[in-house]
């Protein structure tokens, strides 16, 4: 099974919102996934997306494989995380 970190669209007509989910390579992009781990609102200026970053890190060690923007996603709070405590 062909685990994927990925975006799922569920805002309505000109209100686009995201849900960063796991799931199966397999499966489309609304339907069954795994486990919910943050969301992203583009339409916000700031502070758009959120992630439970820890989550993200366990299915990538699993073998998960992030899409090219949720892979940006982990990278921006990975260095927000390291930034935070300093």
């Amino acid at each position: 099974m062909a685990v994927r970190i990925r975006l799922k669209r569920v805002g309505t007509t000109n209100t686009p919102a995201y849900r960063i989910v796991v799931a199966d390579g397999r499966s489309p992009r609304d339907g069954r996934f795994i486990e919910e781990i943050g969301s992203y609102q583009p339409l916000l200026k700031a502070n758009n997306v959120t992630l439970k970053l820890e989550r993200a890190r366990y299915w990538l060690s699993k073998g998960a494989q992030p899409s090219d923007t949720v892979a940006s996603f982990i990278k921006r709070a990975a260095k927000l995380a390291a930034a935070a405590p300093a």
